[in-house]
């Protein structure tokens, strides 16, 4: 028996429970040799729930319970990644609150209390999975820290090193100076930071009085320039390349090179060249053999390369140093307000430094090919396509892969080195000391590499190493290999899919997935980035908490339209709430009624025309989800749902079958109960993929097969056959019918209670009969009191077009029209002052300028709302003035 009310709490932690428990969510229980398989974007093992996962993990939960309904052998692989320098710094500052620092610790005893730390704080966030109802193999759940994933990277980085593709070299990295450690790009932010541009003036040698000014955001780094580059063509200093400047703090000679980096119409068209603290000038310097020159620790001080008295000194404080020197030494030429961005390490929360140091690389290059290739053939699709343009640029201008951090938690690069620097790759010491020993001839001290790689390497492998690859899991992975579709966001395009593109190639011989579906961003109500800056971060938990998990879910859905952010206001998913407060009031009815819901009742066997309709409807509904969700339109999908649960089914069919459920006609009673009863088991299943919880409390209390679970229960099968078009003619024209006079009634003001009798002219036969047909649901829904056909209208009579014939109300006797007209007159000069108001505050350019753009947006919503009541008030109008 349902209750009068849907308790979301209750209904999820037990149902979630009990799908456990059954082991619904687990792979192999569908024998079907066709497999559907998606790995989870592993989230930080240090992570909580946020609206993007909310996202991600509902558009992959309703693909995959569509599918395990559908008979596949489904399997959602889920997991957590290690996260380095996340992980890391959680655990750090956990000790520094105890007064214990990491060195102090030692490396060992510190990845104990890591491991301490995951082992009871880790994994909040796939708890909090379980929350929002995703039904993952949690039996599966794999960490990018366990031992089987160690293998895999192992063998990856081995098989790598000894194919030439993975090698250790001296370049710029990202450097974190809070940290030490390199970090990845997208570990890093760029600020806007209100700055300077100094100018300062480097003497030429031999060239008496003649200067080229440079100019820098960052003074400091000067200490490391090796040269000055000036465009070969450039007139002013086409005579110059091939001389030198002398630095006037170190002495250093800076090569002047010609190169086309050098913009001449950018400042003085001379630039000074850095090659160990900046990005592009470390590729000119390659290009001339300029000395790269690495001028600060590790923690961001000057060091011992540079002159005696800014060694030790903080950046900043070496920056103040060298801008007064170079005054006092007359070749300071000036600052100028300088607005930049600057980079950030998101961790660190300090500025980074582009810094010169030895490095693993890997030759993404390389492994790019096959990659590019892959795309451009069509196995691997990006859905929206435009993602496929930002692919393409990505991979084709990729640059080494730095793989090594400067971390103790991670996995440590398996390399050893000899006493005089030779590098031995294996996947064991044992294996090492063996391939030592053979190069050596004789036993020698080997000492491990102390860094780690970079979490993207680990997780690169992730579609394969979760399936125990490369141990003896053949079957497996045969099965579930590759995986089908990738959900995830935009911004790990390159770091995680391209990336994972490259290892499948390599080591599997074929890509990770067919199709990569890029879901945009969930911003606030007014389109604004979430951000706790900002104070509109809107946090899932405390939605589902409010409103249920099921309206938190068909809210995403309804909102993932392809390639467009989502507006998420509180008061969408309130909205839906609402609906799934519908559905349990229909089965409420349907309960009350008798209408069983059963899998035995054969659709077919439906004799009522009402019944026959909404049978269609169904089995329409049912494809258009299909359809829909194939090509990866949840939004359209849910829309389907939606307008056929709540319009076609709850507002339209139900109230059809009222009278039909109250006749004296045992026959058709019978046939409704069960047809309604078998439309209801129907809409759970349609909905289960977007609302997994509510529709399985009903299915469980009104099911006549108690010990099923709707999860594991066969997806709608029923198809075009059970659409009959003379049938779907017939019932548009009565909804149709029914629909009109309802909106004429409301636009005139008519009572509710009032009874109006209709003229129907010109009709067909067809039409005339089906008036008689349907003339009990015509009278009670649309509030007629009697029908004449082919009859003049009385004066006073509105008149409505419905499917080519004349429908005439006649109305004056239940409303004045004279005060109606007056009624009308009078809202339509307040709407059309309130317009007037309106656009003049949108023409107004000060207005424009200065309001903010949620502001404006919401003005131009409210002048558009306002112009669409008051045409509707005008048309209203019209028809009054006709009937007088």
């Amino acid at each position: 028996m349902l209750d009068k009310t849907y308790e979301p709490a209750t209904a999820e932690d037990k149902h979630y429970a009990k799908w456990e428990q059954t082991g619904s969510f687990k792979h192999g229980q569908n024998t079907s040799e066709d497999a559907f398989t998606i790995v989870i974007p592993p989230p930080n093992v240090t992570g909580s729930l946020h609206m993007g996962h909310a996202l991600n993990n509902t558009l992959q939960d309703v693909m995959i319970r569509h599918k395990r309904m559908q008979g596949l052998d489904v399997l959602w692989q889920p997991g957590t990644d290690h996260a380095g320098i996340a992980t890391q710094m959680v655990v750090e500052r956990k000790l520094g609150a105890e007064g214990i620092k990491r060195r102090d610790l030692g490396r060992e005893k510190f990845l104990e209390k890591v491991w301490e730390w995951k082992d009871e704080s880790g994994g909040t966030i796939i708890n909090q999975l379980r929350r929002l109802g995703a039904s993952c193999d949690w039996s599966r759940e794999r960490f990018t820290m366990d031992e089987g994933l160690s293998a895999a990277v192992l063998d990856v980085f081995v098989r790598l090193h000894k194919e030439g593709l993975i090698y250790k070299d001296k370049r710029l990295v990202n450097w974190d100076p809070a940290f030490e450690t390199a970090i990845s790009d997208l570990e890093v932010i760029q600020k806007e930071v209100q700055g300077n541009m100094w100018h300062f003036k480097y003497p030429v040698e031999g060239e008496d009085g003649v200067f080229l000014t440079v100019a820098t955001t960052r003074p400091e780094t000067m200490l490391g320039d090796s040269g000055v580059a000036v465009h070969p063509e450039d007139e002013r200093y086409k005579h110059l390349i091939g001389k030198n400047c002398i630095h006037p703090l170190t002495g250093f000679k800076l090569k002047i090179v010609g190169d086309d980096y050098a913009d001449p119409e950018q400042g003085t068209g001379a630039v000074k060249m850095t090659p160990a603290h900046d990005f592009n000038d470390f590729e000119v310097g390659r290009r001339h053999n300029l000395e790269m020159i690495n001028v600060m620790t590790p923690t961001a001080h000057m060091n011992d390369d540079v002159p005696e008295k800014y060694r030790g000194m903080d950046r900043f404080e070496c920056r103040d140093a060298v801008i007064a020197d170079m005054d006092e030494l007359g070749f300071y030429a000036g600052k100028e307000d300088h607005v930049h961005m600057v980079p950030y390490g998101d961790r660190g929360g300090v500025p980074i430094e582009p810094y010169l140091t030895d490095q693993w690389f890997v030759d993404a290059k390389t492994l790019a090919e096959p990659a590019i290739k892959s795309v451009e053939e069509g196995r691997t699709k990006f859905v929206p396509e435009n993602w496929t343009k930002t692919y393409y640029e990505w991979m084709r201008n990729i640059q080494p892969w730095c793989i090594s951090r400067q971390l103790w938690w991670g996995h440590q690069i398996p390399a050893w080195y000899g006493p005089d620097g030779e590098t031995f790759v294996e996947k064991t010491e044992a294996e090492a000391i063996a391939a030592a020993e053979k190069h050596y001839g004789k036993t020698v001290e080997l000492t491990r590499d102390e860094d780690v790689l970079d979490t993207w390497f680990s997780s690169a492998l992730w579609p394969f190493s979760t399936l125990g690859w490369p141990n003896d899991t053949p079957e497996l992975v045969a099965k579930h290999y590759p995986t089908d579709v990738l959900v995830t966001g935009f911004d790990i395009i390159f770091f995680w899919v391209a990336r994972m593109m490259m290892m499948g190639l390599k080591f599997m011989e074929t890509e990770p997935f067919h199709t990569v579906y890029v879901h945009a961003l969930v911003r606030d109500e007014h389109g604004q980035k979430m951000s706790k800056s900002k104070g509109n971060v809107i946090d899932p938990l405390s939605l589902v908490e409010q409103y249920g998990a099921d309206a938190l879910r068909f809210t995403l859905t309804s909102m993932a339209a392809p390639g467009r952010d989502i507006k998420l206001a509180t008061s969408r998913v309130e909205g839906y709430r609402n609906f799934t407060t519908k559905l349990w009031n229909a089965a409420r009815f349907c309960e009350m009624n008798e209408c069983v819901v059963t899998n035995d009742f054969d659709p077919k066997d439906a004799k009522a025309t009402v019944n026959r309709w909404i049978v269609g409807e169904v089995a329409k509904t049912r494809i258009e989800i299909d359809r829909a969700l194939s090509s990866y339109r949840f939004n359209d999908a849910a829309s389907v749902v939606y307008q056929f649960v709540w319009g076609t089914f709850c507002d339209w069919y139900l109230e059809l079958a009222k009278p039909l459920l109250n006749s004296d006609n045992e026959a058709a009673k019978a046939e409704t109960r069960k047809v309604a009863g078998w439309a209801l088991a129907q809409i759970l299943k349609l909905m289960h993929p977007f609302t997994p919880f509510v529709t399985e409390e009903i299915w469980e209390k009104l099911g006549d097969k108690p010990d099923e679970l709707l999860i594991t229960s066969e997806w709608p099968q029923c198809g075009e056959d059970l659409i009959v078009d003379d049938v779907v003619k017939e019932m548009e024209w009565v909804i149709g019918m029914i629909t009109g006079i309802r909106s004429v009634r409301s636009e005139m003001n008519v009572p509710p209670s009032a009874q109006v009798p209709m003229i129907l002219n010109g009709a067909s036969d067809q039409a005339k009969g089906w008036l008689e047909t349907h003339w009990v649901l015509l009278s009670r829904l649309a509030r007629v009191s009697e029908s004449s056909v082919d009859a003049e209208a009385p004066k006073g009579a509105l008149e409505m077009v419905h499917d080519g014939a004349t429908v005439a109300l006649p109305i004056a006797d239940v409303i004045d029209l004279g005060q109606e007209k007056a009624r009308l007159e009078k809202a339509i000069k307040k709407a059309e002052g309130e317009l007037k108001k309106i656009s003049g505050k949108l023409s107004n350019e000060k207005f424009l300028a200065n309001a903010p753009e949620a502001v404006v947006e919401e003005n131009k919503a409210r002048l558009a709302a306002e112009q669409d009541a008051c045409d509707k008030l005008k048309a209203s109008l019209e028809k009054i003035v006709a009937a007088m």
